[in-house]
């Protein structure tokens, strides 16, 4: 598998949230990241996502005007030190494409789209490396733009996690246009929030926790509001929230309310966060909550410290879902290892010298059989869907796509025409890629504990050469057979195989 490589001396991470866009740059000394610049800008992206999902002009302009002063910060970073995620309204939007290309070009990087569910665990990551180590249980309750992510975990490992279709933006323009409060509008709110947290709350209950913290700005908001009510306040209760919703009612709007600490951005937006706070508190029955200072975008850095050295997460998943889907690591073990031997001789001409080329190229060859627990019958096909839509911390949904398309064409006709929809690099070189794991799988389709003869790969352009010890091909005429139809279905794909 891939080498551990040096940390960058500097790294960022952005995230492109449905009420906020935010980057973070740390450097990294001594072991630890310590943070030298923050930066953001509230382009309340979820406004702007109409009822055919498409993005609003408008907020679109406001999204790249604000990714222009990032990309100014950003654009000489090396590739491997920055990350930037897109959330909510990103993974809801259709005709997102030529959005997010222009966002690519004034950033300088590309933009991963992740999963509520993988969101939720760089959430928990980012809150558990910035808080004191303390034991027990901890609950953490992120309230963003579009969505609500709720993680019980202990220690740094997340043990449940959850992603819920509501967040501040998404309520407050459904419940309180313009900012305007009354008992009625707050009391709807708190009803549709319940409605959504109803399907979490026994399981969540169950599994109990020691501790509450809330991270994001919703919390953060909250909570500032209330130490103006109660400068005494350490964390934010029941009872507060309480006072702090009469107050609102009270005022009739929350820019009215006279809150210093609430900016006129934020007011547009802050009822439907504190209704959906509200009733977190009141469907766990939370006695109290503190406010952490990290959340989404520091667990983006720590997961980027953990890629580097080799504690990346992916593995982690890659491994269970071998483990879920039965598969046979003697066979696995020996596909990765052919995988492995072809592409470190062909790296440098065909451009795949890239560390994650190796790592998606093992866990394509780990987990390219999986669909076999499925049905033996079109099991690409199967392994490929399980790879696209099952829940895999760590992996973004681009990630899940090119494993995807990666084990859809390890055998029969490959579908070349799938990587050219990935997102760039990837839709230049995972064609590449399809050929050495198909190499690979072919080579090994004896399963047997044999060792391979030494294998001699060349690559020039769409031309491979594959050379055998002189006589084995002789001796092995079902790999000889094996080869020749290969190079049929390579050559549909516009590659050409040779074998001597």
């Amino acid at each position: 598998m891939a080498r551990q490589r040096k940390v960058p001396d500097v790294m960022a991470a952005v995230d492109l949230g449905s009420n906020s866009f935010h980057m973070i740059v740390a450097r990294y000394a001594e072991g630890r990241l310590v943070i030298v610049d923050r930066l953001r800008d509230m382009v309340r992206l979820a406004a702007g996502l109409g009822p055919d999902g498409r993005l609003a002009r408008e907020a679109t302009a406001r999204a790249i005007a604000a990714l222009e002063r990032f990309g100014q910060r950003l654009r000489d970073m090396r590739a491997d030190s920055v990350r930037v995620v897109g959330t909510n309204t990103l993974r809801k939007a259709r005709r997102k494409q030529g959005f997010l290309e222009r966002a690519r070009a004034v950033l300088g990087h590309p933009i991963e789209i992740i999963s509520g569910i993988e969101e939720a665990r760089l959430i928990y990551s980012g809150v558990a490396h910035t808080m004191p180590t303390e034991p027990g249980r901890r609950l953490v309750v992120d309230i963003g733009g579009g969505s609500t992510e709720l993680i019980i975990g202990e220690g740094f490992a997340p043990r449940q996690l959850e992603s819920l279709y509501m967040g501040c933006v998404s309520m407050s323009d459904a419940h309180f246009p313009g900012g305007r409060v009354n008992e009625k509008r707050f009391r709807r709110a708190c009803v549709a929030a319940r409605m959504e947290l109803e399907s979490i709350e026994i399981p969540y209950r169950a599994a109990g926790w020691d501790h509450a913290v809330g991270s994001s700005g919703t919390v953060r908001a909250v909570f500032e509001a209330i130490h103006e009510i109660d400068p005494t306040a350490s964390a934010i209760t029941p009872e507060l929230l309480r006072a702090l919703e009469a107050r609102l009612v009270a005022a009739g709007s929350v820019s009215s309310a006279g809150f210093t600490s609430i900016s006129s951005e934020r007011a547009l937006v802050f009822a439907g966060g504190l209704a959906i706070l509200s009733q977190v508190f009141d469907s766990l029955g939370l006695g109290q909550m503190r406010v952490a200072d990290g959340a989404l975008r520091e667990g983006l850095l720590y997961d980027m410290l953990g890629r580097i050295s080799n504690k990346d997460v992916r593995a982690r998943t890659a491994r269970s879902m071998e483990v879920r889907f039965h598969v046979e690591k003697a066979q696995a073990d020996r596909v990765e290892e052919t995988a492995v031997g072809l592409l470190g001789q062909i790296a440098g001409d065909w451009g795949l010298a890239d560390p994650e080329v190796e790592k998606f190229l093992c866990w394509a060859a780990r987990l390219h059989e999986i669909g076999l627990d499925i049905s033996h019958s079109h099991f690409h096909r199967h392994g490929a869907y399980l790879l696209e839509h099952a829940d895999m911390p760590g992996f973004t949904r681009e990630d899940q796509r090119l494993l995807a398309c990666l084990v859809d064409s390890h055998r029969r006709k490959p579908h070349l025409e799938r990587t050219l929809e990935l997102v760039p690099p990837w839709d230049e070189l995972a064609g590449r890629m399809v050929v050495i794991l198909r190499i690979a799988v072919l080579l090994n389709r004896a399963r047997s504990s044999q060792p391979l003869p030494p294998v001699r790969l060349q690559a020039r352009g769409q031309t491979v050469t594959l050379r055998f010890p002189r006589g084995w091909l002789r001796n092995n005429p079902l790999t000889a057979a094996d080869l020749r139809q290969e190079a049929s279905y390579l050559a549909a794909a516009r590659y050409t195989l040779r074998a001597s």
